[in-house]
């Protein structure tokens, strides 16, 4: 697993010229719906850089982290098909939904004010000896403590260390 992480990493330092991100795309994909139902995202400051206003006038198919993030969702896919656990149905209670789509927008917000995720901000961070992967670690680590103190509020389950010991063979 690590090792197949650091050449991947490696593959899109050589390829795209940049460290190994993902939620740049989300960035790209909600301003050009947002641009399609009228609204000029190109004058928000998040896209006045050259390089970031050339994303945003091309397609999104010539996005290396869309493209990435494309293949990422397609893989999982085909590996939840190949392992039989391919099984889409919606069975989602009201809570768990909203907790989800709170979590979400609070995530997206700080993924893109923090440089990126899990892949962006912390490992490629820490891999390219970046102070910020280390903070992004100190605050995951504080959201994750409050995001498990929260879930009760969404008639979500917290699952105790004795539990989960139980049902690892």
């Amino acid at each position: 697993g690590a090792l197949g992480l650091a050449l991947v990493n490696i593959a899109t330092l050589v390829l795209a010229g940049r460290p190994w991100g993902v939620t740049s795309a989300f960035a790209l994909w909600g301003s050009k719906a947002i641009a399609a139902a009228g609204v000029n995202v190109a004058s928000w400051p998040y896209w006045t850089p050259a390089a970031r206003a050339a994303e945003l006038k091309a397609s999104v198919a010539l996005d290396v982290t869309s493209v990435m993030d494309a293949g990422i969702m397609l893989g999982a896919l085909v590996a939840a098909g190949l392992a039989g656990r391919f099984a889409p149905a919606w069975r989602v209670p009201m809570r768990s939904l909203l907790a989800a789509l709170i979590g979400g927008l609070f995530l997206g917000y700080g993924a893109r004010i923090a440089y990126g995720c899990n892949i962006g901000a912390y490992f490629s961070g820490i891999a390219s000896a970046s102070v910020h992967g280390w903070l992004w670690l100190a605050a995951a680590f504080a959201g994750s403590v409050l995001g498990t103190r929260l879930r009760p509020f969404f008639g979500l389950r917290v699952e105790r260390m004795g539990e989960a010991r139980k049902r690892i063979p």
